[in-house]
């Protein structure tokens, strides 16, 4: 589910040798037969850009309910967020960046195909606490979804971002740099964006422009933005004070933020990748690669 209105990393490519299976099996595994099938997808002893705990923003949020709509055929039996790419579900790109940022809590929220879903993170073995947030009976979108999972998000500020994000770090992690930029005295939410040239796939005319002091404006109608929204974002709690009922768009409480000069954004020093439909997965996983 996503609200949207470039190759220097240090990380190495996940291991491409994965095998395709069939069932969900752990992408964390303590202990590990000698004769294993294969090695895990992304190793225990793989260093996070950071050996110490980051002082702040320890908790995130991973929205993985959304139809998948424009991931069809491939979503008609598969929940989006398990679609594979370059050999992995797309939520485990996701998962393998949390891990790395030093993340001690997880919330992911289910609808669609949420029994698929719910018991393939189940069988993983993250070295974060996993929560779901069912929205089984009723789709509550961004802004809907972010409010009924409060009550299990215990930090202020935290992370909220896609499951279907895909993207390359530069010489520091992503999560590092919206911790460095946050300023709470001044802002709700802080969105991590990145210019056209370093959105891979990616077709739209852009989402925001950002200020000399950082502050996010929309894209006015019929005309190109510089910046697109990757889906990441640090936000606040106060973002959330007085919600709308049921289901809702972020979009919304952005709205209100802006109105308030407390909607900041910083731009991404790596590259992205929309992965928003089929065809997009083939020149992904090209690029990473050869990245």
């Amino acid at each position: 589910m996503s609200d949207r209105p470039g190759f220097a990393r240090t990380e190495p490519v996940l291991a491409q040798t994965a095998p395709v299976v069939a069932r969900p099996e752990p992408l964390f595994p303590h202990n590990q037969p000698v004769l294993a099938r294969t090695a895990p997808l992304f190793a225990r002893t793989t260093p996070p850009f950071a050996r110490t705990a980051p002082l702040f923003a320890h908790t995130a949020m991973v929205m993985a309910a959304g139809l998948g709509k424009r991931m069809r055929p491939l979503t008609i039996t598969t929940p989006k967020p398990l679609v594979r790419v370059a050999g992995k579900p797309l939520i485990e790109h996701t998962m393998a960046h949390l891990v790395n940022a030093g993340m001690q809590r997880v919330i992911v929220n289910v609808h669609y195909l949420a029994d698929s879903l719910e018991a393939h993170l189940k069988a993983q073995d993250y070295p974060f606490e996993l929560m779901i947030s069912d929205e089984r009976d009723l789709l509550l979108e961004t802004g809907g979804g972010l409010v009924k999972a409060l009550p299990m998000i215990d930090e202020d500020p935290f992370f909220c971002l896609n499951s279907d994000n895909i993207w390359l770090e530069s010489a520091r992690s992503c999560f590092d740099e919206l911790r460095s930029a946050w300023d709470d005295s001044r802002m709700d939410a802080l969105l991590l964006l990145v210019p056209h040239s370093r959105a891979t796939n990616h077709e739209g005319v852009g989402d925001f422009h950002l200020d000399q002091l950082g502050r996010i404006i929309r894209r006015r109608a019929a005309r190109v933005a510089p910046y697109i929204y990757t889906g990441i974002q640090l936000l606040s709690r106060r973002l959330l004070v007085d919600p709308p009922e049921g289901a809702f768009s972020t979009n919304v409480v952005w709205n209100r933020a802006i109105a308030a000069d407390r909607l900041f954004g910083i731009a991404h020093l790596g590259q992205w990748f929309d992965v928003g439909t089929p065809a997009a997965i083939e020149p992904t996983q090209a690029a990473l690669l050869s990245a």
